[in-house]
């Protein structure tokens, strides 16, 4: 991956040019100033090698509408009336972000063999969209560059010089696309945001990966000049609130600065380091008393749930008392749902509890249930992986491989999630795996929420249809 370079952009068929041109002097002939009326909105485009029938667009965390893709993989919204500012669109299993506002033709042209990477987009509107996409990728690359890696290695002064030359280069080179666009504040804002967030959550990493690398016992001396940034943060953007590096910075944010004010201020007992509930405590709290937009609040209340409940797997009063807590603090009905849904799955997954009867498809397009392929006479190894994450997919086929000569007394039992099914049985045949223990979950939601699949790594260990370990992992409960 690298970050694109906008004069090696791929071709976009003729026909679909012609037709977001004549759709962009429709927009401008259909809404005048005089009339009042705003302009409409089109987002279209092509998906090559598509994984789903659907495109879906979602304003924050609201679906807005969804398409079928045509006989070409074409699609199209045609939106009148819409919020400017930052959507989502998701053809399943992916999804990226697109900004909008009003009177755009925004055309998009992807692979979904390398969706991010084949990602560009023409048309009016284009200009904000392509630069987010190239700094979102350059921060992937970074991510995976172990020289930048490398950085958490040095001493605060000598890291945040390197961290902040490498936001100078992005920041220089939003320069650059400003002069050249005219862009509004609002759009400069957000360009702003896509580059500044990534740093800053690099900064909020550095004392835990720093102790972490260097194997030092205590947390590194930090000068108020290291968090100098945090001046100039935004808690309540309402904008930014489901900006996924705005969201993860935030998520680091408040973890860090619960964690140091308790290692500073609660007694030795309560560390946060050893006790769940009283440093998620902390950090409900911290964000009460800090965060006013109700959106952002609300989103990381969930988080903090979430992480609680998958750190504590357990469902014992304790974690009763946080739920609570946190049922008193968010507003929003549906998180408080998905919470109670959460705490039922994780109390059905105990030890000698029954296994959830999920339902599933095998490569004759067969319905079968969960309960029919665990194995009667062995331990069972329930494991789940997505074509999306290739690496993850490669690296578990062989540690399976490994794992099956290993204990020849256990069974293992894949679940596929999040990929369309033919492309499910292409995978099988290529990578030649066993079809009698591969197995396709349709319904992504159900299988997550009810097997907590909380990572790719998770596997839940059974004897017959009864749970042995349901919070195992492939690489450390073996």
């Amino acid at each position: 991956m690298g970050i694109l370079i906008f004069d090696q952009l791929m071709e976009v068929p003729f026909n679909m040019v012609r037709f977001l041109l004549g759709l962009s002097l429709l927009s401008i002939s259909a809404c005048s100033e005089k009339s009042g009326q705003c302009a409409p909105v089109f987002f279209g485009g092509e998906i090559v090698n598509p994984t789903s029938d659907y495109v879906v667009l979602y304003h924050n965390d609201t679906y807005v509408d969804s398409v079928k893709l045509d006989a070409n993989n074409h699609f199209s919204f045609n939106l009148e009336g819409i919020e400017e500012g930052l959507y989502h669109f998701d053809h399943s299993p992916e999804l990226q972000y697109i900004y909008l506002k009003e009177g755009d033709s925004l055309l998009a042209r992807l692979n979904t063999v390398e969706f991010d990477e084949t990602l560009v987009f023409s048309g009016k509107g284009s200009e904000i969209n392509n630069f987010m996409i190239e700094m979102y990728l350059a921060h992937e690359t970074e991510e995976e560059n172990p020289i930048v890696q490398s950085y958490y290695l040095l001493d605060p002064e000598d890291f945040s010089k390197k961290i902040d030359s490498l936001r100078s280069i992005k920041i220089n080179h939003l320069k650059d696309f400003a002069r050249d666009n005219e862009l509004s504040d609002r759009v400069m804002a957000m360009a702003e945001a896509s580059i500044d967030y990534n740093t800053y959550i690099s900064k909020e990493k550095y004392p835990f990966y720093h102790k972490k690398k260097t194997g030092e016992d205590t947390f590194h001396e930090l000068d108020d000049s290291f968090y100098a940034y945090r001046k100039n943060i935004d808690l309540s953007s309402r904008d930014l609130t489901y900006y996924r590096p705005y969201f993860n910075f935030m998520k680091l944010h408040f973890g860090n600065l619960s964690y140091m004010t308790c290692l500073e201020n609660c007694p030795t007992e309560k560390k946060a380091v050893s006790d769940h509930l009283h440093f998620n405590k902390h950090k409900l709290a911290m964000v009460d008393s800090l965060v006013k937009e109700v959106g952002l609040r609300d989103i990381l209340f969930r988080n903090i749930a979430i992480d609680y409940l998958l750190k504590e797997r357990n469902t014992n009063e304790e974690c009763q008392v946080f739920i609570d807590k946190f049922r008193s603090l968010s507003s929003n009905e549906a998180h408080k749902e998905e919470i109670t849904h959460l705490f039922n799955a994780i109390r059905n997954l105990q030890p000698n509890s029954r296994i959830p009867d999920l339902t599933l498809r095998d490569v004759d397009n067969n319905v079968v249930h969960l309960k029919d392929v665990v194995d009667k006479k062995k331990n069972t190894v329930i494991y789940f992986w997505t074509a999306s994450q290739k690496r993850h997919f490669r690296n578990i086929s062989q540690h399976i491989n490994t794992l099956q000569k290993k204990y020849p007394d256990h069974n293992f039992v894949g679940i596929n999630l999040k990929t369309s099914y033919p492309q499910w049985k292409l995978l099988l045949e290529e990578y030649g795996l066993e079809t009698d223990n591969q197995f396709y979950g349709e319904n992504f939601k159900e299988i997550q929420t009810s097997m907590v699949v909380d990572g790719l790594n998770k596997c839940v260990i059974t004897k017959d249809t009864l749970v042995v370990d349901g919070f195992a992992n492939l690489y450390t409960s073996l």
